[in-house]
């Protein structure tokens, strides 16, 4: 069994300050994405529901925000060695497109099975891909063996601080621009967004409930924020592919000491929620976006009656392969 880092380093987290100035420093590198509303699916959850749009961010998800503070934080000696990362997906694009950005090199460590769209995302914004076996041991020695080859900064998908404070730049815009909420949804995966919203929120307003989404299927959020340890992700068969990830000492630490619940959706919710926002929003939103949507249907997460703010996480969808078609 890999033993768990519990120092300091990786228990640090960004604060407010943090956030606010990855908010200016990505300004130039990221969209000030909507905040959108639909009455319809105010009466079907009971609630005054505020989401915003993550999904029409640049490369498609609220990725580019922690990708972009993490590159544009390097000095100008690390930055011209490149970065590195492992993702399946939305990180790695997000990488990419930060790096490319900058003008340095990306080399980003997908699994041999990683889904063609994905991988074309990074070769689009000129990452060089690094195939590996579908583990998480297999990934970190990818990018060890990158990094004593290019000398690369390593920028992990959500146990950065660089990172995380980037995500929760996501909830400042939220909050500016629709004051008097009375919570916050976010999905959770390995933690980058829930933790930096969570920061955000309660260093701005105590009184505001932040919860964290997962599916039922891939629960280990829900499961480590009731035990306080990091709880291991079995093989996970959800339809939310961007929530199989499981949480480092550092984010849950942020999520058990900022979060007030996490709740979980089963598949079926899920699958009803991202459609439902397709059909009466008219808007593209992948399957883990539509996790907070599905638990406030569910009521794992009641907020009937409330001002519920719900970030939509990502817009990156194989449309050859929609959840509701044969």
């Amino acid at each position: 069994m890999q033993a768990v880092d519990v120092s300091a380093d990786a228990l640090a987290v960004p604060d407010l300050d943090a956030i606010r100035s990855a908010q200016v420093r990505i300004a130039a590198h990221v969209h000030r994405t909507p905040v959108l509303r639909c009455r319809s699916l105010d009466a079907e959850v009971g609630a005054e529901l505020y989401f915003k749009a993550e999904n029409v961010q640049r490369t498609g998800a609220f990725k580019a925000r922690g990708a972009s503070n993490a590159v544009f934080s390097l000095s100008s000696d690390e930055a011209r060695r490149g970065v590195v990362t492992h993702s399946s997906g939305n990180h790695g694009a997000a990488l990419a497109y930060a790096a490319q950005r900058r003008g340095i090199p990306a080399f980003v460590v997908m699994p041999e099975n990683a889904a063609r769209v994905k991988q074309d995302n990074v070769r689009r914004r000129n990452g060089t891909i690094r195939f590996c076996a579908a583990n998480v041991e297999a990934r970190e020695a990818a990018c060890a063996a990158v990094r004593r080859e290019t000398g690369a900064t390593l920028i992990h998908p959500f146990d950065d601080p660089r990172v995380i404070a980037g995500q929760g730049t996501a909830v400042l815009e939220l909050l500016e621009e629709s004051p008097g909420l009375d919570a916050v949804v976010a999905p959770v995966g390995g933690g980058g967004l829930l933790s930096g919203t969570a920061i955000a929120v309660k260093s701005i307003d105590r009184s505001v409930r932040v919860y964290g989404a997962e599916p039922v299927n891939a629960d280990d959020a829900a499961r480590g924020f009731r035990s306080g340890k990091v709880e291991p992700l079995p093989a996970a068969t959800t339809i939310a592919d961007g929530l199989r990830t499981t949480l480092s000492p550092r984010t849950l630490g942020a999520i058990r000491a900022h979060v007030d619940a996490i709740g979980t959706a089963s598949e079926e919710a899920i699958v009803r929620a991202m459609r439902m926002v397709w059909e009466r929003m008219k808007i593209v939103i992948e399957p883990s976006a539509a996790v907070p949507l599905a638990c406030l249907l569910e009521k794992t997460v009641d907020a009937r009656g409330m001002r519920v703010g719900i970030i939509l996480s990502g817009g990156n969808v194989d449309l050859d392969r929609l959840p509701w078609q044969a």
